[in-house]
């Protein structure tokens, strides 16, 4: 029997499925110490008439960086990295790298950089690199593309090898640009344990977690279980109708080895396995961390001028940022009652994930709508659910 506090965070989700926005979803919620509500709904696979189950595995996209976060806090509390160390400690042409002039017409127009790019920019997302996805039009956008850092045949040792050739777009540390910074990140680790990063997280992370879901590339008993990719109205979240798509973000992905097995995205995984993560980051639960780095992993990192911004969202002054991702600074438009302190992110297929350190809920979304990062369902859905429990922003 469900509960019926949850029954308006249900129907939001019944809601935008009905509408044709969702072809399936799932949800868990956690409340500090046990599931208090579940809910799945709509296929999996709508062309084959598959139902969708809490088991079906979805495509992360960007929710692989908070594997790649705690994976690098790990190597931080064994001493093998360090947050403000510089990144040209493990990849050299970083030390060369120089920065873009405010206005520049061309990627020659440059200038010094007047600070080391460091780890801690990498993790928060204020080194000064692009994504190559959110900035069509710039400098930056048109140079990772040319360069084609995003191809599936591009590894770690690659990007790594072409970024510090390109300029930065700002000086770091003076602004907040979401990025492939994470790759880099994936390669600092690979050079400082010697080991590839997608091995480094089955060995250290994935496998001791139990997280057996959770892989770039799904053995064959897992693969009928990868759900199906839908694309909606890009320009409108609230505009009806999907369309499947297969070939995203490249033909066989997760069913196929390919070289980009990355920080910044790539992973596969299941609901279980993303509160199974989530849950460990609690402290006193003797997970990954200890709790220093907990509070570390889990703290606005940025200064209280820069923010969250986002060319679809704009500058979000209630929004920071963790070495994990977006940290809640107060009540806005997007989040009404979200908790201060929550630290919540998504990824491009619609899968999210919220945790609020200070009372150990632990929210999980999946569901596979490209260019489903941020649509309205999830906050939506999200603020019924703290309604529930009663929380709000304070």
């Amino acid at each position: 029997m469900q509960d019926p506090r949850f029954a308006a965070a249900h129907e939001v989700l019944r809601h935008h499925h009905a509408a044709g926005r969702l072809a399936g979803v799932s949800t868990l919620v956690f409340d500090g110490s046990e599931v208090v509500d579940s809910l799945c709904l709509g296929h999996a696979d709508r062309e084959a008439g598959t139902p969708l189950r809490p088991d079906h595995i979805h495509r992360a996209f960007s929710n692989t960086k908070l594997f790649t976060a705690v994976m690098t806090l790990m190597l931080v509390q064994e001493g093998r990295l360090a947050l403000d160390a510089p990144v040209h400690a493990w990849i050299t042409g970083f030390a060369n790298t120089r920065v873009l002039r405010p206005g520049a017409p061309t990627l020659q127009d440059t200038e010094p950089r007047s600070a080391d790019i460091t780890l801690r920019h990498l993790l928060t997302h204020t080194a000064g690199f692009s994504h190559g996805v959110f900035d069509p039009g710039t400098l930056l956008f048109d140079a990772y593309r040319a360069e084609g850092l995003r191809l599936p045949d591009k590894d770690m040792a690659h990007i790594a090898g072409r970024l510090p050739q390109l300029p930065l777009g700002f000086q770091p540390g003076t602004a907040w640009q979401y990025s492939m910074a994470p790759d880099v990140l994936a390669r600092v680790m690979e050079v400082a344990t010697g080991l590839p990063f997608a091995q480094l997280l089955q060995q250290r992370l994935l496998g001791p977690l139990g997280l057996h879901d959770t892989a770039y590339v799904l053995q064959p008993a897992q693969q009928p279980r990868l759900a199906a990719l839908y694309v909606g109205d890009v320009a409108d979240p609230r505009a009806p109708g999907l369309q499947r798509l297969d070939s995203v973000p490249w033909r066989e992905a997760h069913l196929t080895r390919v070289p980009r097995e990355g920080g910044a995205s790539g992973l596969a995984t299941t609901q279980a396995d993303m509160l199974a993560l989530l849950t460990s980051l609690r402290p006193g639960r003797g997970g990954p961390l200890n709790d220093a780095l907990l509070a570390e992993l889990l703290r606005d990192q940025l200064p209280p001028a820069l923010c969250v911004n986002f060319p679809f969202t704009g500058v979000r002054p209630t929004l920071g940022f963790s070495l994990a991702g977006a940290v809640t600074r107060g009540p806005s438009d997007l989040q009404p009652n979200t908790p201060v302190g929550e630290v919540q992110w998504g990824g491009l297929a619609g899968t999210h994930w919220a945790l609020v350190p200070a009372t150990g809920q632990a929210l999980v979304l999946m569901t596979q709508r490209h260019m489903g990062f941020w649509n309205p369902f999830w906050f939506e859905w999200k603020a019924a659910v703290y309604a529930a429990l009663g929380l709000s922003c304070r």
